[in-house]
């Protein structure tokens, strides 16, 4: 059997781990293609492909991702077998689409997005991508939706826990704590326009078989974590919860995001000053202006902030629950270093933890291991080949449990 062609759609941060993976991995796929609005940024990628001393050709494309046929087109010209989308969320259904018409996998890392709404009301999924699962199985093409690391890896953790702890879970806590420092005075991770968003809305949880409504900030509690230590975490609203929440019905299911004080204080002066907003405003020369766009102008650009990374990310589940009547939990995590990042993919750790899972993901694919011919989301699949594989690619997964903390 031919071995399938990729095409990475999308040339940031998160792109750029994917490509330096799919270099590192090339042996399980045909043909390497990179996708972009911008196709300056698709070449720079390649270029530090090059100064890595990978000898494998990638080629470069420009793609408009908003427009389908544009999509299907390339798909079609690159025989691209597997689709991993890491650009913009707001680009996931048009490039599902494209991948419905060629016959190609499709691959994202995040729910899609209406630039228009912030914050929708649960599940998103049902909005958007749900729908479609259909037209992919009447397709015969596999899509894995939430494939990168939250969501993504914290899915296949809570699948871990049904399959091999618990035959009843009662309660999943996710727990993400960025450790690190960029130096800079004030800076977001990935796309400042995104970041903020996941923020500005309603937070959104799954307990008591139902979704629980609350503000920003107003839930926080100390997590005392493998390596980081102790970190205060925010209830937060995130993807995850969304298609888990299907899965795990009978559970409570909660985002809990890592904050420190400073961060916390310029979103709110920003928020409360009307600069997060994305309805346009006129200043007194009678410029339009959308607030939350100037924001993200004026804001480093977090690939920028890759070389003066330090420090840790802490990413994991808590799972609670019982087997044979006798409760229980565990906590299945892993942990990054943003140095570790950058010197191997030029990346800090935010990018590699979002960037390496869903190379995993198409890797499986193309064994056949997940080669599912439907839409799915990461915890309808088997959990411990996805981690494992992780595990060989940089991002070892470990157990606290009853045994004490070790390696899965």
């Amino acid at each position: 059997m031919a071995k399938k062609n990729v095409l990475i759609i999308g040339a940031g941060g998160v792109a750029q781990v994917s490509a330096h993976k799919l270099a590192q991995w090339s042996a399980e796929f045909g043909e390497l293609h990179i996708a972009n609005r911008t196709q300056a940024k698709a070449d720079a990628i390649i270029e530090s492909l090059r100064q890595k001393g990978h000898g494998m050709a990638f080629t470069s494309h420009a793609l408009d991702a908003m427009d389908p046929d544009a999509v299907e087109a390339l798909i079609r010209k690159t025989e691209a077998g597997i689709v991993i989308n890491v650009g913009t969320a707001f680009i996931n259904m048009t490039v599902l689409e494209g991948c419905i018409r060629a016959g190609a996998a499709y691959i994202d890392t995040a729910i899609h997005e209406d630039p228009a709404k912030v914050c929708e009301t649960p599940p998103w999924y049902a909005n958007y991508e749900w729908k479609r699962r259909e037209d992919v199985a009447k397709a015969g093409i596999t899509a894995i939706l939430g494939a990168g690391f939250d969501p993504g890896v914290v899915n296949a953790y809570a699948r871990l826990a049904e399959d091999e702890y618990f035959d009843r879970i009662d309660s999943i806590d996710i727990v993400d704590v960025n450790a690190g420092s960029h130096g800079r005075w004030f800076a977001t991770n990935f796309d400042p326009e995104i970041n903020f968003r996941e923020f500005t809305g309603t937070v959104y949880s799954w307990q008591d078989g139902e979704w629980k409504e609350n503000r920003m900030f107003e839930i926080g509690r100390e997590w005392d974590l493998p390596v980081v230590g102790k970190r205060t975490a925010y209830l937060s609203g995130h993807d995850e919860v969304h298609s888990l929440s299907a899965r795990y019905k009978d559970a409570d299911v909660r985002f809990w995001m890592g904050f420190g004080d400073h961060y916390i204080n310029v979103f709110t002066v920003l928020q409360n000053l009307g600069l997060l907003s994305e309805q346009p405003v006129r200043t007194a020369e009678g410029h339009e202006v959308v607030p939350l766009k100037l924001v993200k102008a004026v804001l480093p650009d977090p690939a920028s902030l890759a070389p003066d990374y330090e420090g840790k990310t802490c990413i994991g589940d808590l799972v609670k629950g019982s087997l044979d009547g006798k409760e229980g939990e565990v906590f299945i995590y892993n942990v990054a270093d943003h140095k570790d990042a950058y010197a191997e993919v030029g990346s800090q750790g935010i990018s590699y933890t979002a960037g390496v899972p869903p190379v995993a993901a198409a890797i499986l694919i193309a064994r056949g291991v997940w080669d599912v011919k439907r839409m799915v989301n990461v915890e309808d699949l088997p959990a411990r080949p996805f981690l494992q594989l992780l595990g060989q690619m940089g991002l070892p997964t470990r157990v606290i449990d009853a045994a004490g903390d070790h390696p899965i």
